[in-house]
């Protein structure tokens, strides 16, 4: 019976899970993936068209193709972490092989010579927007903070009888009828007591002020972070081509989101408390669903220079997510060091919630040297400040939908790519560069990147594509929202090998 409460008390608990600024960003941030050519231009393809990836940027670029066409990728990525944390430097890498990219777009001529409509085409494809699949490891001695801190914001201002055990119940119990009665706030609250770290000024039931049995002094912290997933998009494209100079198209995307994530922080201290050693584990599990569309023309201004124009819009997210947690401690007791283990194996479902990501727009040039080869240039612009959780009228949303305004900007993003073809061979170059997200530039640095790739035509009707691309960026990641908000450098470098094989119809 408790454990039925529980599931249906936490799907209306007052306080959900705390979900933050990085949460917004982690659903509102993309990266280059698609085609290998798609890739090889450092994913410059907005003016240019003719590419199933290029329908993911510009949807009147389906209407570029003369004939029907069908394109997959199998992508290798390797992710190497550079981490500091206060004195302390560790390196991790990961891999992942992966079919990242599919697509088709079907052409349709209208054979009338006088027509308007030259052809119109029709598109699916599907593309991995982003790769959540990271790992790594911070380790150093915090001068400063504290595990401690975090169990200490939540549980000051709390009653004692709302984040206790009652006699004789379990931790299991205990631990899923708080959070279905009072909210998550006051399970974190429940493991930093009943781990012993908490301690009350009295042990009354009414008492809400609450100390700490870590004693004051300098931390060892290990911290491990561990996450799969991805965010992928499947587009539905329809495109037409007006004339001889104009080419629109429309895009309709349908979103998901999976995403995995466990951290653990490992605390020990010789300071003058009475808990030495601290494990405290948290497991997430994100799945989520969206809607975006996109609008796009391409214009032919002269025989070689075309310019394009797309409007993306905001991707309105539906999310769910659920997590456990356990802890333990080592305190001294009358001189003899006893093991704590809080451990609930309770799967806490928290409410569904919406999450709106900004639109885009992006403007683009290309200049194609007849059949000698191409150079193109996107420029982007996204306003992240824009990003919002809903329902607003939320109190807690309504919170982090202000900080989300006042700590992330208008960002650009910068990409360029060249092609050059020699009889069936094609050398292809790209580079591209997108601004930090945050005001201060400093939570999410700047994003560099570079690419090379080769394409090899065998006749009209086959192509296959090699590109090596890598980009790198330096995040700080706070390792939790509050109480120990002190972060982890990570300085990425992400390396893709793309292999892609296309055919004309």
């Amino acid at each position: 019976m408790k454990k039925l409460l529980f599931i249906a008390g936490v799907l209306c608990a007052p306080i959900v899970f705390a979900q933050d600024i990085s949460d917004a960003l982690r659903y509102s941030q993309d990266n280059i993936q698609g085609s290998a050519r798609y890739r090889a231009l450092s994913g410059a393809f907005g003016a240019l068209g003719g590419d199933v990836s290029a329908m993911s940027i510009n949807p009147a670029g389906s209407a570029i193709f003369n004939t029907s066409h069908i394109s997959l990728t199998l992508s290798y990525a390797n992710l190497k972490n550079k981490t500091s944390y206060f004195n302390g430097l560790d390196n991790s890498s990961s891999s992942v092989i992966d079919l990242n990219q599919t697509g088709a777009v079907f052409v349709f001529d209208n054979r009338n010579p006088n027509a308007v409509m030259k052809k119109f085409t029709l598109g699916v494809a599907y593309d991995k927007l982003k790769d959540y699949d990271d790992d790594w490891f911070a380790n150093g001695v915090n001068t400063n903070n504290s595990i401690d801190s975090y169990f200490l914001d939540y549980a000051n201002g709390l009653r004692l009888d709302e984040i206790s055990a009652l006699p004789g119940e379990s931790y299991s119990d205990a631990y899923a009828e708080i959070g279905s009665l009072y909210g998550y706030s006051n399970q974190q609250a429940y493991l930093g007591y009943e781990s012993y770290i908490l301690e009350p000024a009295s042990g009354n039931n009414d008492n809400t002020v609450y100390g700490s049995n870590i004693g004051n002094g300098d931390y060892y912290h290990e911290y491990s972070y561990a996450a799969t997933g991805y965010n992928g998009k499947f587009t539905i494209n329809t495109a037409t081509q007006i004339g001889d100079k104009f080419y629109l198209g429309v895009n309709l995307n349908s979103h998901f989101i999976n995403y995995e994530r466990f951290t653990n922080l490992y605390e020990t201290n010789a300071n003058s408390g009475t808990v030495s050693q601290v494990n405290f584990g948290n497991n997430l599990i994100t799945t989520g669903s969206g809607f975006s569309f996109q609008i796009g023309g391409i214009m032919k201004v002269t025989e070689g220079l075309r310019a394009g124009l797309t409007y993306n819009s905001p991707t309105w997210y539906s999310i769910d997510e659920e997590g456990s947690q356990y802890i333990s401690t080592i305190r001294d007791d009358s001189g003899s060091n006893v093991s704590q283990i809080i451990n609930p194996q309770t799967i806490n479902i928290f409410p569904n919630y919406k999450l709106t990501n900004p639109g885009k727009f992006t403007g683009s040039l290309a200049y194609i040297f007849g059949n000698h080869g191409l150079i193109s240039f996107d420029y982007s612009i996204k306003d992240y400040s824009n990003t919002k959780f809903r329902p607003k009228s939320d109190e807690y949303f309504s919170r982090q939908n202000a900080i989300i305004q006042n700590s992330l900007t208008t960002a650009s993003t910068y990409k360029i790519g060249g092609e050059y073809r020699f009889r069936q061979l094609s050398f292809r170059a790209g580079y591209r560069f997108e601004e930090s997200p945050y005001k201060n530039e400093t939570n999410i640095g700047e994003l560099k990147g570079y690419s090379f790739g080769l394409g090899y035509s065998f006749g009209s009707l086959v192509k296959l594509d090699l590109t090596f691309d890598q980009f790198q960026r330096e995040d700080a990641n706070s390792l939790y929202s509050v109480g120990l908000t002190d972060a982890a450098f990570v300085d990425n470098k992400t390396s893709n090998v793309s292999l892609s094989l296309s055919f004309n119809l």
